[in-house]
């Protein structure tokens, strides 16, 4: 089986089902946690664990749910070895997709009252994120196999997290209008 019809985000999907298996809600739940890293569709995440099992490296099987019945995916070896050797290859410098710095290269477009505006929900994004990663390293606490490399990965989260809102200060001071100095017009 080859894996050039693995992406980036498959991979991902292979990592979060793991040794331990997850449902579609569950993936869901740890991306919504993990929202500093890797955002993606909801729908995503039900159709890519179904082609990762159509192509052989995630099986499923029935588990009752809260409402109704719930699949629940595992790794098959396959699905193990592809994300050994995937794990393996050199990490590079990651994607970035960032509408808020896409605004600011088009921001002489518009007054620089509203490029600030809009930025402000960034600020409630960022304190959810906060919230979001809080909860994921209580969830760690409840995988001991991984929660030392999921604490590696939430220090990374609150760094970016941090870095950002560091920079929304900056993008405030740059976008406040200077205030006149008293006796001068």
């Amino acid at each position: 089986m080859s894996t050039a019809e693995l992406t980036a985000f498959s991979y991902v999907v292979l990592a979060l089902v793991g040794e331990g298996g997850a449902a579609p809600n569950d993936l869901i739940a740890s991306l919504r946690r993990g929202r500093p890293y890797w955002t993606d569709s909801p729908r995503h995440l039900y159709a890519e664990p179904k082609r990762l099992a159509g192509l052989g490296y995630l099986t499923s099987h029935k588990e009752p749910g809260v409402t109704r019945e719930r699949t629940v995916y595992t790794l098959t070896s396959e699905g193990r070895e592809a994300l050994r050797r995937w794990i393996a290859e050199p990490s590079r410098f990651p994607r970035i997709q960032n509408e808020a710095l896409a605004r600011l290269v088009a921001g002489y477009l518009v007054d620089d009252g509203v490029l600030s505006e809009s930025f402000r929900a960034l600020r409630t994004d960022l304190d959810r994120a906060r919230e979001g990663l809080a909860e994921a390293e209580r969830f760690a606490a409840t995988l001991p196999e991984r929660e030392r490399y999921l604490n590696l990965v939430h220090n990374l989260g609150r760094r970016i997290i941090d870095t950002l809102d560091e920079w929304l200060d900056e993008v405030d001071r740059e976008f406040t209008p200077k205030r006149r100095k008293r006796g001068r017009a």
